[in-house]
């Protein structure tokens, strides 16, 4: 893609933006060819007892054939109360595949795209969490649901970014280590008046970084009554801009209860197709327009029909690992 002239899309020297040629470059190039593997995906689902999970920044053609569209955790949770189904088909990134595949220990998972890894989430180690408790030794470990199994494993309880601040004030602790985001760690900070230490130290979403407040201040010149609602994962200067701060959940219930007309959305670009049709009355405009999640748009309907065609793509944690991060989670749960 290249600079869309009149908008508010400015190449970043983000590394992730140079691959969007590739990554859309793979859109079925007749809408009737898309709709005829939407039908067959869900006569396969229905044949395998299977239930299909898309996060909110998948594709809209994705999102179309769900069964649930939501972040990472509420989708797991949906899935384990699917009493009747046999398999998970989680349209997402690595690590929430592998939440529901803990959650859900009697379920087949499978990830449609095994490339589909959340860079965020590589950039917490097993080790760095060992160095750190070391260093801290009477501080908890809190750790963002957007990292791997391993490290899961190694923390007392995990969080969502709609979660984080009930997470952190339920501590019986003044100083906490929280991984991998170092803005989400900085929010739950501001919000709980605790001292949170990230793992590692600069821990961030690069899509999210993306955003700018410069962004903000022109789309407000346009659309002067828009509310603006941004992620926690946002950098702090995108923060101080916003009205709203939430998860992409509170984002979308924000958006139906609140009696703004407009809204400035400072998240993944793929949640936009989830608010417009759940608020047909209503306008949403993304704050930067190459904020694409290049991991996020990996998955195609063509990979979504093989995976559950062939049953392939099944996701494994291993026995220790998936007992001890299971206890995380369902810590998180319990607050």
């Amino acid at each position: 893609m290249g600079v869309v002239q009149g908008s508010n899309h400015k190449p970043r020297g983000n590394a992730y933006i140079c691959n969007l040629n590739f990554v859309f470059s793979n859109f079925n190039a007749h809408l009737g060819e898309k709709m005829d593997l939407s039908q067959e995906i869900l006569r396969l689902k229905k044949e395998k007892k299977a239930v299909i999970l898309a996060h909110n920044y998948q594709r809209p053609e994705i999102q179309d054939v769900a069964d649930y569209i939501g972040d990472s955790i509420e989708l797991s949770r949906k899935a384990a109360e699917e009493k009747d189904a046999k398999m998970i088909v989680f349209s997402a990134v690595d690590f929430m595949a592998e939440s529901a595949a803990i959650l859900n220990p009697d379920k087949k998972v499978l990830l449609p795209c095994l490339g589909a890894r959340c860079p965020m989430a590589q950039m917490l180690t097993v080790d760095e969490i060992k160095r750190a408790k070391k260093q801290h030794p009477k501080a908890p470990v809190v750790l963002y649901v957007n990292t791997l199994a391993a490290c899961k494993a190694e923390c007392d309880v995990c969080c969502t970014s709609a979660n984080a601040v009930e997470v952190i004030e339920s501590l019986d602790a003044d100083t906490v280590l929280f991984g991998p985001d170092k803005n989400l760690a900085e929010y739950a900070a501001q919000k709980t008046g605790k001292t949170l230490i990230p793992i590692p130290a600069n821990g961030f979403c690069p899509t999210h970084l993306l955003f700018q407040p410069e962004d903000v201040k022109v789309l407000k010149m346009q659309h002067p009554n828009a509310t603006v609602m941004v992620h926690p994962e946002c950098s702090s200067e995108m923060r101080q801009v916003a009205d709203f701060i939430g998860s992409t959940s509170k984002m979308c219930r924000h958006a139906k209860e609140s009696s703004a007309k407009e809204f400035i959305v400072g998240t993944e670009e793929g949640i936009l197709h989830r608010l417009r049709k759940e608020n047909p009355q209503k306008s949403f405009y993304i704050a930067y327009e190459g904020a694409i999640c290049p991991n996020m748009k990996l998955t195609r309907l063509e990979q979504l029909y093989a995976a559950l065609k062939d049953e392939k793509n099944v996701v494994k944690v291993p026995d220790a690992v998936a007992k001890k991060a299971h206890k995380s989670l369902e810590r998180m749960f319990a607050v």
